[in-house]
């Protein structure tokens, strides 16, 4: 990391005025004393805490955003079930750690990396069931700031040892799903964003919390707003199960978008699905299968919009305004023929984001504490 650092400041051209960490959500580790690591992380994906998750199945309200074996809460709770915190100050997650090293302190997470962690971002709070689950092991918790926040300047060492600027401002930072939204400039409710990777991922500004656990919508506090979202099981892996980039772009071109090809898919790879309804016994629907592959390969891109515009709508349905445009990150989002179709499914124009590189979004965080933080 620090040669990486010293990497990027070489090649900086003006001296940077603030740095902000983002990272994946939920990857979480144990720290001594001096903000040393008392073992490896638990990475984001690690599903292990499957008692501790049913245990806060039980005691966590529906909209915590706890639920489930993957979360930091969950993972918490293993690590002292294991024992692994005996000799523990604090638990933070990989960003936090790292704006803990360039501060030099590791008192403060950010309140977007510790909602898994059981933080109440509306309480601006760690909650009373959590306190009184953890017991003594609460004083684990570190104090949050807002994401986006001033937390203070680099210190000394970590100026000499990255390169950085020792006056840089290190700001708050946030998980890479946020930076990724952060990244696009959109700032208002009513602007959709999709991320067309593997799967399909909305994100969507509003003026209200949105929860609903059983389809994975919860929502992070970005400058003042909420943030919400869903994941949907499907997306580009289902295209890539049946097609290759290179086939995709032959047979796309033959595509008519403003002509429904009559199919009605729900296209997974295999049964389950979390947003936009919760179902894991939900089955992929891909059939009849017609003869022309351009037929199936259109059938398969409408049905993944649908299940876009159902997202939209079940946010909707949660409380967030109605979208007026969509923004669209992510490899599928170059592709023209399914940004027609989408745009004749949604009812609303569809634009790629100038932007959409985490990076380029923690870096619009830090551009936000520096304002914050005064001339």
């Amino acid at each position: 990391m620090r040669a990486l650092l010293q990497d990027a400041a070489d090649r900086i051209p003006a001296e940077p005025v603030a740095v902000a960490v983002d990272g994946t959500s939920a990857t979480l580790l144990a720290l001594g004393a001096e903000g040393q690591p008392l073992g490896p992380a638990l990475l984001y994906d690690d599903a292990r805490a499957v008692e501790q998750a049913r245990f806060l199945a039980g005691i966590a309200p529906p909209g915590a955003a706890v639920h489930g074996p993957a979360s930091s809460a969950a993972k918490l709770l293993w690590l002292r079930d294991q024992g692994r915190l005996r000799h523990a100050a604090l638990v933070l997650h990989q960003a936090e750690w790292i704006t803990g090293c360039l501060r030099g302190r590791f008192d403060r997470g950010d309140e977007n990396n510790a909602l898994k962690l059981g933080y109440d971002p509306a309480a601006g709070a760690w909650p009373g069931w959590w306190r009184d689950a953890l017991g003594p092991f609460a004083d684990l918790l570190p104090e949050i700031a807002a994401s986006g926040n001033p937390l203070g300047t680099i210190s000394a060492t970590a100026a000499r040892e990255t390169g950085l600027h020792p006056g840089s401002l290190v700001v708050a930072g946030t998980t890479d799903g946020v930076a990724g939204f952060l990244a696009t400039g959109v700032d208002r409710p009513g602007i959709g964003v999709t991320s067309l990777g593997s799967t399909l991922v909305l994100k969507q500004l509003s003026d209200q919390p949105l929860f609903d656990p059983d389809a994975g919508v919860y929502s992070h506090r970005v400058f003042g707003r909420w943030l919400a979202g869903g994941a949907s099981n499907s997306g580009g892996a289902v295209l890539a199960a049946h097609f290759t980039p290179e086939e995709i772009r032959t047979l796309g071109a033959r595509i008519d978008p403003y002509c429904a090809s009559g199919l009605d898919y729900y296209p997974l790879n295999r049964p389950g699905e979390r947003f936009p309804v919760s179902d894991p016994g939900l089955p992929p629907r891909l059939t009849p299968r017609p003869q022309d592959d351009a037929l199936f390969l259109q059938g398969i891109l409408e049905g993944i919009a649908g299940i876009e515009a159902a997202g939209y709508q079940r946010l909707r349905e949660l409380g967030a305004p109605e979208i007026t445009e969509v923004v669209s990150v992510g490899g599928g989002s170059v592709n023209p023929q399914w940004t027609a179709i989408r745009e004749r499914i949604l009812g609303v124009p569809v634009r790629q984001a100038v932007h959409e590189q985490a990076a380029h979004g923690a870096a619009r965080l830090a551009w936000h504490g520096a304002l914050a933080n005064g001339p």
